[in-house]
């Protein structure tokens, strides 16, 4: 394997150390002066000093441990996908990164990889991770754990999902019991380390995946309190599928001559992925609607509120389409519950709002409807990322109704796509064509109902607030590997799983 690290680094700090210091601690290091200094907000964002390396054509030229490389092949995982073959050498040798990818292109995997290979080695002491994943959704948070799971078992390496939902005294042993990686929500981790059952002093590898989401969520607050916490020397990986003003913020102060990689087609959407307006009136938008939903094959049906889609949820189950509801009003069982349904072919019709819109992964998804067009271009990019996948083909199709048709005009225009307009009615050829909609049975269906979550007291901070609950893993301790998404191309014939 080549060794990459050798002419990159203009910081010595930032080599990899050697993996025969197994259980050794990493000594905290003093800041160079003026490392995390902001440059003028008026500045542009300057590109990278150093230019970063070729990108590699094999998973095996990459300097990684030997085990992790027999995990990959596994997982059926035999070539980098763009992005992970981009970044890769740049990020196994210790540089800040800053990757620009669709959602669906892999880069999990391309910030997995490196901070699994640099971890591997060293053990965690009680209550100070190493490596830090940072994630807005407790469902990103999942898929990411889910997905690098095998590769941390591989290199002997803890992990803990720290999220919003569960149990905060499970996530406090875990961090208690010592784990190397952790995979956290800023709110929870936050309560976490105000408890004083988490430290990030000790952190040298940090990530934050889907900033722009984390900004869109009013999250940076807490996200730079963070930041600000771990070791001001480490490495730092930020990945989007966006770079606006607020990123740009994040990057200009926590990324240090940070090399850029962007793999985005020059349009914002994804070129396997067929984007159709359709116009209804608003009578008909219930029927157009339920008769979509009533198609052969999955679909995810985007709606605003937690109401409409409890009210759409329960005119589908009346029609006889098998429909579960996920949204913010959900319990984590329940919301995980209902997932599940939906991967295993329980449920045919996922409803959401935009709780679903990041980090759920489902494989062979081939439409996304939004019943109630989305509010902004990035929401309608980040909905449409749940199909066409890693390379794989798609539809999303928006439900216009006659007064929203301006406002939706000027949404898609702002997200670089070309829609099909066609007007529809809920009897016409021309919604079966495009969707495969059909008649519903009109016999009423029943799901079984994922269980309501039982309260749990919370354990007394011992130094700070409690917090709200959430849910853990040690040692890759994720519940469930069932829709886990591969990060890399499969070899033919392994079980197709696309990334995100």
């Amino acid at each position: 394997m080549n060794q990459n690290s050798g002419t990159r680094s203009a910081r010595p700090a930032r080599r990899r150390p050697s993996r025969s210091q197994a259980g050794a601690r990493i000594p905290a290091q003093k800041t160079a002066p003026g490392r995390r200094s902001a440059p003028r907000r008026d500045e542009p964002m300057a590109p990278a000093g150093t230019p970063g390396l070729p990108p590699a054509a094999s998973f095996a030229e990459l300097d990684m441990p030997a085990s992790l490389l027999e995990a990959l092949g596994r997982e059926g995982v035999t070539a980098p996908f763009p992005i992970q073959a981009a970044t890769l050498p740049d990020s196994l040798g210790g540089r800040d990164v800053l990757g620009r990818g669709q959602t669906g292109s892999g880069k999990t995997l391309a910030f997995g990889l490196a901070l699994l290979a640099r971890t591997a080695g060293h053990r965690a002491e009680p209550r100070s991770p190493l490596a830090l994943v940072l994630v807005p959704t407790r469902e990103l948070a999942q898929q990411v754990t889910d997905a690098l799971t095998p590769y941390a078992k591989a290199v002997r390496l803890r992990t803990a999902t720290v999220v919003g939902g569960l149990s905060i005294g499970r996530q406090a042993a875990a961090l208690r019991n010592g784990a190397e990686v952790v995979v956290a929500t800023p709110g929870r981790l936050r309560d976490l380390v105000e408890r004083g059952d988490c430290r990030l002093d000790q952190v040298r590898t940090t990530v934050l995946d889907e900033a722009d989401q984390m900004a869109d969520m009013g999250f940076l607050p807490q996200v730079t309190a963070l930041l600000d916490q771990v070791r001001p020397d480490g490495q730092r990986m930020l990945f989007s599928a966006t770079l606006d003003r607020d990123v740009d913020r994040l990057v200009r102060r926590f990324l240090s001559d940070p090399v850029v990689h962007s793999v985005d087609p020059p349009a914002g959407a994804v070129t396997t992925m067929e984007h159709h307006i359709l116009r209804v009136s608003t009578d008909d938008k219930n029927a157009v609607a339920t008769r979509i939903a009533a198609r052969d094959g999955r679909v995810i049906m985007f709606v605003h509120t937690k109401r409409a889609v409890d009210r759409l949820v329960k005119r589908l189950l009346a029609s006889g389409v098998r429909a579960g509801a996920l949204h913010g009003g959900k319990s984590q069982n329940q919301r995980n519950r209902t997932l599940e349904q939906f991967k295993d072919g329980q449920a045919t019709v996922l409803v959401a709002t935009n709780v679903a819109a990041r980090g759920i992964h489902v494989d062979n998804l081939d439409l996304v409807v939004n019943v109630d067009p989305p509010a902004d271009h990035k929401d309608y990019l980040h909905r449409g990322g749940r199909t066409a996948r890693a390379g794989e083909s798609g539809s999303v199709v928006t439900l216009v109704t006659p007064e929203q048709r301006r406002e939706v005009d000027r949404m898609v225009a702002a997200a670089g796509v070309s829609p099909r307009v066609t007007p529809v009615r809920s009897t016409g050829e021309e919604l079966v064509r495009i969707t495969g909609a059909k008649e519903p049975s009109g016999v009423p269906v029943v799901l079984a109902a994922p269980p309501a979550e039982r309260p749990q007291r919370a354990q007394r901070p011992r130094g700070g607030s409690s917090g709200r609950s959430g849910a853990t893993g040690r040692g890759g301790a994720s519940r469930g590997r069932r829709g886990r998404p591969a990060r890399g191309r499969r070899a033919p014939g392994a079980a197709s799983s696309a990334s995100s």
